[in-house]
């Protein structure tokens, strides 16, 4: 019996192990700007919904459409995330983290900045945890948002 229960903490470890590193490799390709094809299935499930200021996504290849078309409004961005907090249920997971977006824009350079959080549900596939719903809270921001792609 002891045995089951150190594989079952191990397993629960693995998991959130697993859990954050996409939540970084998510925010970290952010910066890098690494939307290639196989993005989006890296990061989401097929039918991910996701919510953020540029809008509501519903499927994988929505995810790398808006991000490509979000993305494009800055010169640069660094996105970090911390306070990874995962909440295990079986193949799926609650997990929500704080974020701090810098974007730096246009000629002649200028800041926006934001703040907020991201409450979100990772679920396990045979290619590795994935998210399938990820909601961005923002709760303040610092200078003059881009103006998004079909928005006055």
């Amino acid at each position: 019996m002891e045995s089951q229960q150190q594989n079952s903490v191990l397993r629960a470890l693995a998991d959130r192990a697993a859990i954050e590193r996409l939540v970084t490799d998510y925010l970290r390709s952010l910066d890098e700007r690494a939307f290639d094809d196989d993005w989006a299935r890296s990061v989401f499930t097929e039918d991910a919904s996701t919510r953020t200021p540029a809008g509501t996504h519903e499927g994988a290849e929505a995810q790398l459409t808006s991000m490509r078309e979000a993305m494009a409004l800055f010169a640069r961005t660094v996105h970090f995330g911390s306070n990874i907090a995962v909440d295990l249920e079986g193949d799926r997971a609650t997990v929500r983290w704080n974020q701090l977006s810098t974007h730096v824009l246009g000629t002649p350079e200028r800041l926006f900045e934001s703040g907020g959080h991201v409450n979100a549900e990772a679920v396990r596939t045979p290619d590795g945890w994935r998210l399938r719903r990820m909601v961005l809270n923002i709760t303040w921001t610092k200078g003059d948002p881009p103006v998004l792609p079909g928005r006055p």
